[in-house]
């Protein structure tokens, strides 16, 4: 482990973290009133699927190469869907309450079950990085694991901050927002994952 792995890990980490980034700031725009406490749970959700995601890549191709290798072709139609389904339940519930409802109701409107879809929506395109990282060994692996996952939740924290920001000045239309944004980051998604 030299400079060179440091730099390459800190960079896949920022490469990993834009779709999550991306669905930060959607969650900050739907629920502009959340806590500092929510925003840690939220941002360590994220991370640590970034954290898991390659090292479950890592051991596949150590292990299982052949059951990855037919999975692969999946990855970009799950995280369509999930995506998908996470952003049209926003743009209904933003349709389906007055203003002062979605203001009042923006308190708790994240849930726990929707950021673990949104975690593994996220970062189900991580388990490629088992690819990059086949040559390292299992601690080398975990450390590069450690730092996409510390990068994620710092770049997460911070799209949190955005989200929150801009929601509470946009109100009515931020679930609006943030629910397009999800769809397009599944969009995004597949397209890459199908066509690239």
């Amino acid at each position: 482990m030299d400079i060179l792995f440091f730099f390459n890990s800190l960079a896949l980490g920022v490469a990993l973290a834009m779709d999550a980034f991306s669905v930060s700031i959607a969650n900050g725009l739907a629920e502009p009133y959340m806590r500092r406490g929510k925003h840690c749970l939220i941002s360590a959700c994220f991370a640590f699927f970034q954290f898991i995601m390659p090292m479950i890549g890592w051991f596949i191709l150590h292990k299982l190469v052949d059951v990855f290798t037919a999975l692969k072709g999946y990855i970009p139609w799950i995280a369509l869907i999930l995506l998908v389904i996470i952003g049209s339940k926003m743009i209904f519930e933003a349709f389906g309450n007055n203003a002062e409802d979605v203001s009042k109701s923006n308190n708790g409107n994240i849930g726990l079950a929707v950021v673990l879809v949104q975690g593994i929506a996220t970062s189900i395109d991580a388990l490629s990085v088992g690819f990059t990282i086949v040559d390292y060994d299992a601690m080398a692996a975990v450390v590069c694991s450690i730092i996409i996952a510390a990068v994620t939740f710092a770049i997460c924290y911070t799209g949190l901050l955005i989200g929150k920001t801009v929601g509470n000045r946009l109100s009515f239309d931020a679930g609006l927002i943030g629910g397009i944004i999800l769809i397009a980051i599944g969009i995004e998604i597949f397209v890459k994952g199908t066509l690239f």
